[in-house]
């Protein structure tokens, strides 16, 4: 999922600066601004996630409730950041020429093998 995630962030992040709009690169535009922080920092969160889960484990500790917290971090941000994608290229992200659209059927489905949003919601909670 964070794979897709990267994908996703670097093709915008690389169409943000090459389209230009009103004579300048659409990345100098605040909204885009706005959109590739959003998506930088959600990536840095759910690797930060699955590191912690993978250092628990590594150590012999109790992963369960980190591991369940670092899929779903992970896959909810593939899609955010698929979808975010998206909206930075506009049309663009629709043609199958750009990954944009690839990325986002693929995030999707990340959200429900290997166990559900929501199983992984509970599993959280039961591990609290």
């Amino acid at each position: 999922a964070l794979g897709i995630a990267k994908n996703s962030f670097d093709t915008a992040v690389d169409y943000a600066a090459k389209r230009n709009s009103f004579g300048a690169p659409i990345a100098k535009l605040q909204m885009i601004q706005q959109k590739i922080a959003d998506m930088a920092l959600r990536i840095e969160m759910a690797e930060l996630m699955m590191y912690k889960a993978a250092a628990l484990k590594d150590a012999g500790k109790p992963f369960t409730k980190e591991a369940a917290m670092a899929k779903l971090a992970a896959s909810e941000t593939a899609t955010y950041v698929a979808h975010q994608s998206i909206q930075v290229l506009g049309g663009m992200g629709f043609v199958t020429d750009m990954p944009c659209e690839r990325n986002y059927r693929d995030a999707r489905i990340t959200e429900i093998y290997e166990g559900t949003s929501e199983v992984q919601r509970l599993v959280i909670a039961g591990n609290v």
